[in-house]
């Protein structure tokens, strides 16, 4: 099967800290991927690599045959346009109405006549239930409509990946299904490939083709849904059902307790 991204013995280090430390993985393109993991496990680092925010100390990831960290700044500009991008925030402009949020890269980013814009924008709006809320501000929408306007905005371009990072947090059960919906049908709809990185198991595992979960710096485990739900690896097992005892660790790596408070037996 033809893959968009390719990340090959990936690793990169902030300062002497090591976060990434060797990741192999491969998003296929038309599929949606989930990246699971615990908090600090390189989640986010691995992301920011996708669209060369940065380098890696060793390693590489391919964009669509091209190796991201060796592109020019003007190639690395183009790849990116074949990126959205739903942010955790959603990461609307606040003085810009719904619109003009999403008319924004297309007015950055292309030269086509408004005329065109306000039909695309329309469309995309529509798309997710909000053709209607165009001429609102940010501060008007409900959680739920503010993650709808991202998401839309995540496609108005027609990328060719959409990536989105915790795109249900913070949703009631109602607003968080939708966006869960959405993601799945406008992938299919659209053509596009997805990477969607969230903690909400229940959700992702109904949308999600394919998951890799990440620990310490490398993929400890990687398969289908139906895989994964019924797999005995400790690792999968306590994060999929949340186990407070298992390989994930509650204390960031140090030295013992003890020792920080002088305790002499």
């Amino acid at each position: 099967m033809d893959n968009l991204i390719e990340v090959t013995d990936l690793h990169f280090s902030y300062g002497k800290r090591k976060v990434l430390k060797g990741i192999n993985l491969t998003i296929p393109r038309g599929k949606i991927v989930g990246i699971m993991g615990s908090s600090g496990c390189g989640k986010t680092t691995l992301l920011r690599h996708f669209g060369g925010q940065l380098h890696p100390s060793r390693g590489s990831v391919k964009f669509m045959g091209q190796v991201i960290h060796e592109l020019s700044i003007e190639q690395l500009f183009k790849a990116r346009l074949r990126m959205g991008m739903m942010f955790q925030v959603s990461g609307l402009f606040t003085d810009l109405s719904v619109f003009d949020n999403l008319a924004f890269p297309l007015r950055e980013h292309t030269n086509l006549p408004e005329e065109l814009i306000h039909d695309l924008v329309l469309m995309k709006l529509h798309s997710v239930g909000l053709r209607n809320a165009h001429k609102l501000m940010p501060g008007e929408l409900s959680g739920g409509m503010e993650r709808r306007v991202a998401l839309a905005r995540a496609t108005v371009t027609d990328p060719a990946l959409i990536i989105y990072d915790e795109p249900f947090a913070g949703l009631d059960p109602i607003s968080l299904s939708t966006i869960a919906n959405l993601i799945r049908k406008l992938n299919d709809a659209l053509g596009v490939t997805s990477v969607v990185v969230t903690y909400d198991l229940a959700e992702s595992l109904k949308i999600v083709d394919y998951i890799y979960f990440i620990h310490d710096g490398i993929v400890v485990a990687k398969g289908e849904v139906d895989e994964m739900t019924n797999s005995q690896d400790p690792f999968v097992r306590q994060f999929l059902h949340a186990e407070p005892d298992g390989p994930i660790a509650f204390q960031y790596p140090g030295r013992p307790y003890t020792e920080d408070l002088n305790f002499k037996s």
